[in-house]
């Protein structure tokens, strides 16, 4: 009569599980700090604009670039933040990198303020304005950088700019780091590390670019989320060439280079990574799925059961959430013939993968080539580099961070999350555990599309928030 007791089993499962989805209940939110700060809004808005106008276009041939628009940029400063260059250290080291100190009160560990001012190239054809001239327009500045960071490193030196007309002093020295060539990974953040490194200064946190507060991300939630990343994922290219003897397309071979190559992709997309529940989007989940709906929430309670079904729903739906659960691949380029009708003796395809904290170069590879068990098809890393160190949320610098998103986007729900594209801060893991990403503004998906693409820009009051939240995190430094 064992099998009386399979029902009895199956009702106390799921009792547990409801029960645990019960208790799964929102955790304690960072502190608000209710004080206003105030500033010169039009000055910060038209500060960002001055620098806008800047063309800091970086490129992988450093021979298209235009060094006067970069060095325009550098003399600009002095008379956009004249507090800053009065009572700041600052120099200029290797790769167009920056560096200013704001000398503190005490010998107390440092906190480091990170941003980049190069900016990706622009299709101007395909603008409504021109990306150079920071058109004030709907309320808003519109211009290549305004989002990425040219807003963040504005916000930085306005807040410290404003703070030391006010006779404000931090406990600890304030480092404001920035570089001229992050678009195109350039040495100039490395240079800020091995400068920090060789003076034994050991950060108290670091803030770069990363998450934003944002709407309709996760599953259930109807709150804005302000997501800081502690981690990043690593990233790769590989190429896949197959080759053959070519030959001419009237009487085609069979395996030509070609249709080896579209096998493979063929293969490597119906065999995705498998998932992973890495240990920043763990935190993620046991953050955010407490404010979901109750089936998200018993969901996410027990995600360990539930991880199979989860995965399945990554697979289908694809986009950010899939890129959190696993190591993806987007095929990105392909290269044959030069004619239509010759079979090219070799054929080549590029993906760019983005590799799970819980993967690294050397396994994903051995994955692809385990997947495609073709030998007449070459499979070689172009360049690519590790995912992160993971950032520590059990620390002052977090809850420095986190406190200043909540007072400043107040009603948000703060959280960590694992950010999947690559940053400057990735070098900072070689010196410390507590490095954060979060670009301070709150941003539409609209808006997050003009990110690298056509008709970027800024709201006035997303910029405004920018300056008010490094205001609110200066103080507490």
């Amino acid at each position: 009569m064992w099998w009386l007791l399979i029902p009895a089993a199956v009702v106390i499962f799921l009792a547990v599980i409801l029960l645990r989805g019960v208790a799964f209940k929102p955790k304690a939110q960072p502190a608000v700090t209710e004080n206003d700060v105030e500033f010169d809004r039009t000055r910060a808005a038209e500060n960002l604009r001055a620098l806008v106008r800047c063309k800091t276009v970086s490129y992988r041939d450093a021979s298209l670039e235009d060094e006067a628009e970069f060095q325009k940029f550098r003399e600009l400063l002095p008379t956009l933040y004249p507090n800053v260059f009065a009572a700041c250290e600052y120099s200029e080291l290797p790769d167009r990198a920056l560096l200013f100190r704001w000398k503190g009160k005490t010998d107390a560990a440092p906190a480091v303020l990170m941003a980049h001012y190069d900016v990706v190239p622009v299709n101007a054809s395909a603008w409504e304005v021109d990306p150079f001239e920071a058109v004030l327009r709907d309320g808003c500045i519109w211009g290549r950088g305004t989002l990425d960071t040219k807003v963040t490193f504005n916000a930085i030196l306005t807040a410290a700019d404003h703070l030391i007309a006010e006779g404000f002093a931090p406990d600890a020295d304030l480092y404001f780091a920035f570089s001229g060539g992050e678009e195109v990974n350039g040495a100039g953040a490395v240079h800020i590390v091995d400068y920090f490194e060789a003076h034994a200064i050991d950060p108290a946190f670091v803030l770069d670019e990363g998450g934003a507060v944002v709407e309709n991300v996760f599953p259930g939630v109807k709150a804005p989320c302000g997501l800081i990343g502690i981690a990043e994922k690593g990233m790769m290219d590989v190429r896949y060439t197959a080759r053959s003897n070519g030959g001419h397309a009237s009487a085609p071979k069979p395996n030509a280079p070609i249709d080896r190559l579209s096998a493979a992709c063929t293969k490597v997309l119906r065999n995705p990574f498998p998932a992973h529940l890495s240990a920043p989007v763990a935190k993620m989940f046991d953050t955010l799925g407490r404010h979901s709906s109750f089936a998200y929430r018993v969901l996410f309670a027990n995600i360990r059961i539930f991880l199979p079904l989860l995965d399945m729903i990554c697979k289908k739906s694809g986009g950010e959430l899939n890129a959190l659960m696993r190591t993806t691949v987007a095929f990105t380029q392909m290269q044959g013939s030069a004619a239509s009708n010759v079979i090219p003796p070799e054929a080549s395809l590029v993906s760019n993968m983005r590799l799970n904290p819980e993967d690294n170069m050397e396994t994903a590879l051995a994955y692809l080539q385990k997947t495609l068990k073709d030998a007449d098809v070459e499979v070689t890393c172009l360049h690519g580099m590790n995912p992160s160190r993971i950032s520590r949320t059990d620390c002052a610098g977090w809850e420095k961070v986190a406190s200043a998103v909540a007072s400043t986007w107040k009603g948000c729900i703060v959280s960590p999350y694992l950010m999947v594209q690559c940053s400057d801060s990735r070098h900072y893991g070689r010196i410390s555990d507590k490095v954060y990403r979060f670009s301070a503004m709150d941003l539409s998906s609209e808006e997050r599309a003009t990110i690298h693409g056509n008709n970027e820009r800024i709201r006035l009051e997303t910029l405004e928030r920018s300056v008010a939240f490094y205001l609110r995190l200066m103080k507490t430094c």
